[in-house]
């Protein structure tokens, strides 16, 4: 949570979501504003924000007050490392549901609406394994693949294992069809969205939703899915950001391989063939662990830092591990732009 008192919490967040909800104002945008004027408050004064705006803004932040909706923002200890790791990523999401489940590591799985019954199986045990290794899946919510990931992660035991992106608002379902997928889903893991609360979604939001999905997880997983769809613009995302692709491989007659292949074929894609491919059977530790693990250790190291600087020798102590191990993990937290070196230690950025 903030460490500032919620009053001056809740001003901060309404200046941001005012720049934010700003028509025609999107994450470059608000990055570029804010070090122009050198604060979110300043700029959101800057925009010069009617009434309207104002009052429009309010009542969203009301409505999610009435539902239970969170608000996290990039400059929060909740929002998702992976994520903001990502240029240009949404400097607040909305959440509904266990928000410590953006916490663990995870997995991307994505494929087309209109799936073969034997690809959603394969999807399904597939993500039921990555929760039982406590490896978060995220996925869209649509029908077809993208269900089929969440309903087998929630096959697993525990309550924060699958992650839903929407791309209207967290309150907002979509499609109907999933609409007890979605309440189980917020019983038991969380959708979040860059939307505002209630908004309906139009055909550009899904690119944006896509664009999250991949950034939340890595690696990705690709099962049946046309060349041109949106599950093949998630994987060019996923690329684009260096994550690691995989893609399950189907018949070259049937249109659903053709992304699939098409990437495996190019190279762009390693050949997914079943969960040996990340759960190790023979005593080493497996690929999926090493992805827990590694989320794990970056947030404990992350959750030792705050405003005030701390040595590496402290942080040791702290966290458990060798000085060179930390100063490993400090090098790469600091080119993410998540800690910062000054006089006497790290701070959080």
């Amino acid at each position: 949570m903030c460490g500032f008192s919620y009053y001056i919490c809740m001003t901060d967040l309404f200046y941001k979501l005012l720049i934010i909800r700003t028509p025609g104002i999107g994450a470059a945008r608000y990055n570029d504003l804010v070090a122009r004027f050198g604060s979110v408050r300043d700029a959101a004064n800057g925009l010069g924000a009617d009434d309207a705006l104002r009052d429009k803004v309010l009542r969203e932040m009301d409505r999610a007050a009435e539902l239970n909706i969170q608000y996290i923002t990039d400059d929060d200890a909740r929002y998702p490392v992976a994520l903001k790791r990502v240029k240009n990523h949404p400097p607040v999401l909305t959440v509904r549901g266990n928000v410590a489940t953006l916490a663990r590591g995870a997995v991307a799985m994505v494929g087309t609406r209109h799936a073969t019954a034997t690809g959603m199986n394969f999807m399904s045990d597939l993500a039921k394994s990555f929760a039982d290794h406590d490896i978060a899946v995220v996925s869209g919510m649509a029908m077809g693949t993208d269900a089929a990931a969440h309903r087998g992660a929630l096959r697993a035991t525990g309550n924060t294992n699958t992650i839903a992106v929407l791309a209207g608002g967290v309150d907002y379902i979509w499609p109907l069809e999933n609409e007890s997928l979605y309440w189980e889903i917020i019983e038991r893991g969380c959708v979040i969205s860059e939307m505002p609360v209630g908004f309906k979604p139009v055909a550009s939001n899904f690119i944006m939703r896509n664009r999250i999905v991949a950034g939340l997880a890595d690696p990705l997983i690709l099962g049946e899915a046309d060349k041109k769809s949106g599950s093949m613009t998630t994987a060019r995302f996923a690329n684009e950001m260096g994550r690691t692709l995989w893609a399950v491989p189907s018949h070259p007659a049937d249109s659903r391989g053709a992304g699939p292949n098409s990437l495996i074929a190019a190279g762009l894609a390693k050949l997914c063939q079943g969960i040996d491919d990340f759960f190790a059977t023979d005593g080493k530790k497996s690929h999926a662990r090493k992805i827990s693990e590694k989320s794990q250790s970056e947030l404990n190291l992350i959750d030792a830092l705050g405003t005030i600087p701390v040595s590496e020798s402290v942080l040791t102590q702290v966290v458990k591990k060798s000085v060179s191990e930390i100063k490993s993990e400090l090098v790469v937290l600091e080119l993410r732009g998540l800690v910062r070196k000054v006089d006497g230690g790290y701070v959080r950025v």
